[in-house]
Order: structure tokens, then C-alpha cells, then sequence
């Protein structure tokens, strides 16, 4: 049976379509909206693999390239990797939906979202969010709590639903939620320095949406749902709990209590836990996994309990405090701005480089057009980061997912590309780990930017915030630590300057949040945000006033549109030759704006008066430094400027008569030529003659002695002498 039902959000029509395509999935949903339609499907297992003990859930969105009438780049022609842009996606379905799987389900489940048509016009991530919600839903896996996913804007003060790109543009932000009926599950964005209370604002606008695409799917799915399998029923390990607790509790209750760092903590409970490992392996033999389960339940509990009865946190702080801060720029000698930030045991190592716009990423993706990244970001993690043991196969979705939110961090507050065209990169090198690195990541970028001489408008700061709710009882935690990230139920990241928020993003592993939680940990975190600016203003005030030495230099120059190909040259040759001869990069558009780079201000001159000369406008009587190109017998051709060529007559030579060109010129001579008019053919008229000094002789360039005026005429040879006939 095809079933077919639609809503209408913010003016446009979704549809949700089930039974016609995809039907061996245990559930799948062509979901549209105009003309973007993306296919979601769900499948699971039957049975968890044996001794399995987590959730392995993973999420995929492709966007095809046939969606956007494209081919795709490359020598195979067909979609490879996922590329940024659907692996943040995927994140984006992920993260909500998550947490409302329910506890004890260890089935390996896989959400697949392709992108089948795309207008070009808005994306298509949150139509994809909704439509796996939607296919968990009718499935028969045990999936019963719904989430819907918004974007919203603001553009002029109107809030705006499901925005297209152009919208975007336009907006003060950009900020995608997720939730259910009666909570939220996710946010993240990026924003124009907005207050909290506009971001609140934002949210809670999206919410209503939420709320009604919850309801149409709970509708939907009791119309054309499956029957939901049974959970497999947990085991009673009443006793084997009872056991733990006696031998670990104690234990880890004094543990929790003292104040240690991370690593003399991590060696003292693995001691303790190896002391009841020991004692209770012979009475649970191969049951050390779940042994271990238990006794992470037992210590969560613990540090729960401390945090919420007591106010204590495991490194002795209350709630609000912040850990101590170092700020340290200019650690590296080569690059162009380097910074290593300190907060707690989470270090971050950030360089900044920057580059030509001949540097820019190309960005590929379901637009009409191409588009380039002149900022970017990179957050690397490596294992010895935390003390472990690991290799490094390359950037996983949670590194890139952490770069891009310190990118969208900082991005609106970097220059004007017309004031500053250069292609900037950051990379943030994580030293040590325990908790919000990413936000260490967006204060280490700040500080290498500004230590590098990029002219920010402000500085930017972020911090982490974490919750621990326990029925009516609520802590929000400022910088929060590993174990608060791991044992805790929320990461809520928030960055932004001292006047608002450029960028959020909010995890929860509960089933969502109200609105009041939201507001304390926005003012919180705000409160968090000032203290780490005044810190990071302590280090540098403001950025350097030049650029490294060891950066390029860029100089600007136009040229009038049609001097364009001259430039260029056939097929590249003359720019070649310029950057080749100059040791610089240029780059130069459609608007003939010329850019040079170089290292060095001589390479740059190099370079600038090459140029000026091929796009120069020969004047008359202006000089000219010529090179011979041809000798002819009633002159020489020279070359005044690149491909512009004059005349240098015979007669306008020397001062003396000249008999033979090849006398006095040769081809390759360098020669100072005055251009003494062109004529009605464009042709150059010139001259040497009248630069030379004029050597003795009459007017008119003739070699002849001089004499008195009272001296006689000497005898010429060549006539008779005169004699009067008198």
C-alpha cells in the first residue's frame, strides 16, 4: 500500500511517502519538499551481536550529484568519500535522534539518507532529519519518541522557518533545532554576535514547528506503522551488583572526593577496579565486561550525587568556576600566528597561515555554482592527547564536526575580504584532552589570528557547559571535564565576543531540556565567556598591527578590463613569465583587480611594474627605456613596452650623421627612446637623437668645426677659390 500525507511549515509543503520504493528496509520514506526529495531508510538486526554492550547506531547522508543535474568531478566520475558537507549532516540526524532510543537496545541499527532531487535553492539536511525520524517510526524497531528538525533565521527582524540559502545570507543567524512535543534535543548555529535572548527567541520559534512535525509523524506512524519488536528483557544481576557495590563503592566514594589530576585519577581507579576484578572473577567467570559495567554505574551515580547533594565537582570547584587559564602567542618562530592556550589539562596548539587567493577550498556540493572557502579550519586529536594508544588514519566525524563549530565561531569576525584578501587556515593541534577542546580550539584560534596581524573585529571566546538533572534537581556546570561530559547529560558549547554569540551547539544524552535549563546555562556560559576574554585581553590586547615577515604580501593594482588577456597572455604564457621572472603569485579576476604576493617587497615591485608596463598607454613625449627588436636600413624598430613597438627613424639616431643602422644600434640594445607622436595609424614615432647631448656642431646635427668670427674661411677643395674680377 503507497501512503501518501503532507503539512504545510512556514508557507511550503512537506510530504511524506511510504510503500512505493525501498520496501525490504524495515522502514523508508520518501520525504519532499518543492522539488528536494530525499529517501530514508532504517534497517536493524534482529538479535544484538554476542556480548555486545553498547548501541552501534550509525547514520549516513549522501547528496547525489544526479540530484543537481551534475556529474561528478575526479578520473572515476562517481561519488567517493562523504564529503564535509554530508558528514556534518549525518551528525545532524544523529545527534537528536540518538538519545531516544531506549535503554537496553543494543541491535546494530543504520539510518541511510540520499539525496535523490535537490532545487538548488535550500537544504536539505533537516528535511533528511525528519524523514529518518519518521522512518524509525513505522518501523517495527523500538522507536517511539519522535524528533523534528528546523532551520530558522532572522532577516530584518522577521523570524523565518526552513530559510532558503539566499535567506541565510541575508540573516542575523543560523541555527538548526531539533526536539520532541515537549523538549529539546539539539541546537547548533552560528550568528552575528546575537544576544541570548534573541537566540532564545529563535529557539523557541522553531519549537512550535517541532512541535507540530512530531505530531503529524505520531498521526502518520498509528496510521501506517509496523508493530514494534520486543526488547530482549535484561538480566537479573540483582547479586552481582549487590557484590560490587560492597567491594567498590567505599572505594570509589573517597576516590571521587580528593582532588587529583586526570592521569594520577585514571591510575587509581584502574587499581581499585583491578582489586575487585580480582576478587570477584572466580564467582563470575567471564563476566568481567559486565563487572565493569556496573561499577561505571555505581561511579556515576557517585559523581552525580557529589555534584547535586554536595556542590563539589572531582576537581574540587562549585558550579560556576572556571579552571586556571594560560595564554601564551607567538610560540612558534616561522609561522605566520601561533598561540597555545592552556585551560585546566586541555591544551590547545593553533597556527595560523596565511595564503593567496589561489589557496581557497573548493567547496563541492548541490549548488548551481561552485563555491570557495577562504577560511578554514582544521582540529586534529590525537591519541597521546588523552594518554593513549592509537593510530592516526586521518580526520573522523567528530574531529571535523569539532572544527567546523570553531570555524563557524569565528568566521564573522574576520575582515572584509576587500580589506583582507587573504585565504586564512587554522589548525588546532590538541596537546592534552580533559573536556571542551573545541572551545579551547576557538580561544587558541583568536589568539593566533590576532598574533599573526588579521585585523578581527573582536575576539572571540568559548566555553562548555554540562547539566546534571536528576527528577527535579538541577546543576549547570561552566568548563566542564571529561568525566562531566561522559557521566553528565548535556554538552552545551557556546562562543561568541563580549557583545553576543557567533556560534552554539548543544548535545543532551537525556530525552531534552526545557527552556529554563537553556536560559540558566546561556547566562552562565555568558558569565564564563567574559571571564575567558579578559584573560585572553591580558595576553594580547588587540592584534599585531603588521602581517609576519614570513607571510605574503599582497599589493593591489587594476587594469582596465580590456588589458585583461594581455596580461594574461596566449594560453597563460605572459603571467607565467611575470610570476616566473618575479617570484611572486598573481591572481587577477573578471573586474581586472590584480593581486600580487609576495614574500618580499622587491619581488612584488618585480612583479607590479611588469604588469603596469604590459597595460601602459604609450604618451607622447614621454621617455621610454626601448630594446631593439629589428634593425632596418632606414631604421630600427623598438620596443617601448611589452608588444608595442615605434620607429627610430635613421635620422632621429644620433646627433651625427649616421651612414649605416648596424653601426650604431644592434638587435637586443637597451636604448633610451623619447616617443615623439603617433600617427593617425596608431603607429609610434621616435627618437633618440634629441636625448643625446648635442656635441659640437651646427643645428642641424652636421659635423662642423667652429670658427670666429673674425677667422677666415679655410679653402673647401671641392670649388674654386673665390677671387673678385676687380
Amino acid at each position: 500500500m503507497i501512503y501518501r500525507k503532507s503539512i504545510v511549515i512556514g508557507g511550503k509543503t512537506i510530504m511524506l511517502e511510504t510503500g512505493r520504493v525501498a520496501k525490504q528496509a524495515n522502514g523508508a520514506v520518501l520525504i519532499s519538499q518543492g522539488d528536494n526529495v530525499v529517501l530514508c531508510t532504517v534497517v536493524a538486526k534482529d538479535e544484538p551481536n554476542p556480548g555486545q554492550d553498547f548501541f552501534p547506531l550509525s547514520v549516513d547522508y549522501r547528496e547525489k550529484s544526479a540530484s543537481a543535474g551534475k556529474i561528478p568531478g575526479g578520473f572515476f566520475k562517481r561519488e567517493g568519500r562523504p564529503t564535509e558537507k554530508e558528514i556534518l549532516s549525518a551528525r545532524l540526524i544523529d545527534r537528536p535522534i540518538r538519545p531516544m532510543f531506549p535503554e537496553g537496545y543494543f541491535c546494530e541499527t543504520q539510518i541511510n539518507c540520499n539525496v535523490f532531487s535537490s532545487d538548488g535553492e535550500s537544504d536539505t539536511d533537516v528535511l533528511a532529519a525528519n524523514g529518518a525520524s519518521f522512518a524509525l517510526m513505522i518501523s517495527d524497531i523500538p522507536f517511539d519518541i519522535p524528533i523534528s528538525e528546523v532551520r530558522v533565521t532572522r532577516v530584518n527582524g522577521e523570524l523565518i522557518v526552513n530559510p532558503t540559502f539566499e535567506q541565510l545570507e541575508q540573516g542575523d543567524y543560523d541555527i538548526t533545532v531539533a526536539g520532541t512535543v515537549d523538549s529539546i534535543a539539539m541546537v547548533e548555529g552560528e550568528a552575528k554576535e546575537i544576544s541570548e535572548a534573541d537566540f532564545l527567541e529563535g529557539v523557541k520559534f522553531a519549537h512550535k514547528f517541532i512541535i507540530e512535525l512530531c505530531n503529524f509523524q505520531l498521526e502518520c506512524a498509528k496510521e501506517v506503522g509496523k508493530k514494534k519488536r520486543d526488547l530482549t528483557p535484561a538480566e537479573d544481576l540483582t547479586e552481582m551488583i549487590s557484590d560490587v557495590k560492597n567491594l567498590y563503592l567505599d572505594g570509589i566514594v573517597k576516590l571521587d572526593r580528593t582532588i587529583l589530576s586526570k592521569d594520577d585519577r585514571h591510575n587509581r581507579h584502574k587499581e581499585l577496579t583491578d582489586t575487585v576484578l580480582t576478587s570477584l572473577t572466580e564467582k563470575y567467570p567471564e563476566m568481567e565486561q559486565k563487572l565493569k559495567e556496573i561499577m561505571h554505574d555505581i561511579q556515576a551515580a557517585d559523581m552525580r550525587k557529589m555534584i547535586i547533594d554536595e556542590g563539589i565537582r572531582l576537581d574540587g570547584r562549585n558550579n560556576k568556576q572556571i579552571r586556571p587559564i594560560t595564554c601564551e602567542v607567538g610560540v612558534l618562530p616561522r609561522t605566520h600566528g601561533s598561540a597555545l592556550f592552556t585551560r585546566g589539562e586541555t591544551q590547545s596548539l593553533t597556527t595560523m597561515t596565511l595564503g593567496t587567493k589561489q589557496d581557497a577550498q573548493l567547496v563541492e556540493g548541490l549548488l548551481k555554482e561552485d563555491a570557495y572557502k577562504r577560511f578554514i579550519l582544521h582540529y586534529n586529536f590525537p591519541s597521546f592527547s588523552t594518554g593513549e594508544v592509537g593510530g592516526r588514519p586521518g580526520p573522523g566525524r567528530r574531529e571535523i564536526g569539532h572544527g567546523n563549530l570553531a570555524e563557524r565561531s569565528l568566521k564573522k569576525m574576520l575582515p572584509d575580504i576587500n580589506d583582507f584578501p587573504y585565504t586564512i587556515r587554522i589548525v588546532s593541534d590538541i596537546l592534552e584532552s580533559n573536556g571542551s577542546s573545541s572551545m579551547a580550539t576557538v580561544c587558541a584560534g583568536t589568539l593566533s589570528l590576532m598574533d599573526g596581524g588579521v585585523q578581527i573585529k573582536k575576539p572571540v571566546a568559548g566555553i562548555a557547559m554540562g547539566l546534571i538533572k536528576e527528577e527535579e534537581k538541577v546543576v549547570v556546570l561552566s568548563d566542564i571535564l571529561g568525566s562531566e561530559d561522559h557521566f553528565g547529560d548535556m554538552d552545551f558549547k557556546v562562543a561568541g565576543t563580549t557583545d553576543g554569540i557567533t556560534a552554539i551547539q548543544m548535545d543532551i544524552k537525556i530525552r531534552g531540556i526545557s527552556f529554563d535549563i537553556m536560559e540558566t546555562a546561556l547566562a552562565q556560559a555568558k558569565d564564563g565567556r567574559l571571564h575567558i576574554l579578559g584573560i585572553m585581553n591580558e595576553a594580547l590586547p588587540a592584534p599585531r598591527e603588521a602581517i609576519s615577515q614570513y607571510a605574503p604580501h599582497l599589493y593591489t593594482i587594476m587594469v582596465p578590463v580590456d588589458m585583461i588577456g594581455t596580461v594574461i597572455g596566449p594560453g597563460g604564457k605572459m603571467i607565467r613569465h611575470i610570476i616566473q621572472e618575479s617570484k611572486s603569485e598573481i591572481d587577477i579576476d573578471d573586474e581586472g583587480k590584480v593581486t600580487i604576493a609576495a614574500v618580499s617587497k622587491e619581488s612584488a615591485a618585480i612583479a607590479r611594474r611588469m604588469i603596469e608596463r604590459l597595460t601602459e598607454v604609450p604618451e607622447a613625449g614621454k621617455i621610454y627605456e626601448g630594446i631593439v627588436k629589428s634593425i632596418k636600413d632606414f631604421g630600427a624598430f623598438v620596443e617601448i613596452l611589452p608588444g608595442k613597438e615605434g620607429l627610430l627613424h635613421i635620422s632621429e639616431i644620433d646627433n651625427k650623421r649616421v651612414a649605416k643602422v648596424g653601426d650604431v644600434l644592434k638587435v637586443g640594445d637597451e636604448i633610451q627612446v623619447k616617443l615623439l607622436g603617433i600617427d593617425e595609424m596608431g603607429k609610434f614615432k621616435l627618437s633618440r637623437k634629441v636625448l643625446l647631448k648635442k656635441e659640437e656642431g651646427d643645428d642641424k646635427g652636421e659635423h662642423h668645426e667652429k670658427r670666429e668670427h673674425h677667422e677666415k674661411r679655410e679653402h673647401r677643395g671641392d670649388k674654386k677659390p673665390y677671387r673678385p674680377k676687380h
